[in-house]
Order: structure tokens, then sequence, then C-alpha cells
């Protein structure tokens, strides 16, 4: 695993960015079934992980998930939309959407 910012989308999928020359991505090319981890802001105390099968939205479609998962992650707007839309195309952004079919632990231990 590796730490990502995840939202979740009006679908109910967790969604992150990535770039298509990234691990991860390959990983999931590989295999398209995806754990995430999720902790609270502070680190310590109660967690979750959950899974599903990942699809991997590449650049160019990506783009406006990629606006929508800015929009979602920081609450507000970009400042200029034409430039983070330039910048995910030149930094080769994904968009990874798992449909979650599994969480856990259900008990604390």
């Amino acid at each position: 695993m590796s730490p990502v910012l995840v939202v979740v989308d009006d679908a109910g999928r967790a969604v992150m960015s990535s770039r298509l020359t990234a691990f991860k991505v390959k990983n999931l090319q590989r295999d398209p079934w995806a754990a995430v981890c999720v902790l609270p802001d502070g680190f310590f105390g109660r967690w979750i992980q959950v899974e599903g099968e990942a699809v991997i939205v590449p650049p160019p479609e990506s783009v406006e998930g990629l606006v929508d998962y800015y929009r979602r992650a920081t609450g507000g707007d970009h400042p200029d939309w034409d430039d983070y839309r330039a910048a995910m195309i030149r930094e080769q952004r994904v968009l990874i959407q798992v449909e979650l079919t599994r969480a856990g632990p259900d008990r604390s231990g």
C-alpha cells in the first residue's frame, strides 16, 4: 500500500489520482483488485480497510473526473481550471475508481 488521498464519488466508489507510470497503476493493470486502508486525520484511532475491483481511467478521459476529484478533496474550486486540466494531461494523471465490495474489520480487538 502507499498513501493516497481518497474521496468518494456519487456512485459510492473510492476514487484517487495517480500517474500512469506509477507502480500502483501497473499493479492494478495486472490485477485490478485494490485494498485501501483509511486512517483518521490524526493517524491514530479507528480505521477501516475497504476492497474492490479497480478501474483505471487514463488521460484524456480522466480529466473531468480529476476535476471532480479535486473539488471533493479540497471542497472548492481551482484558480485556473484550464491550467489544471493541462497539468493533468502533462503529468499523465489517471483516475482510479474502486467499486467497494468488502470492508472491515467489523470488530475491534
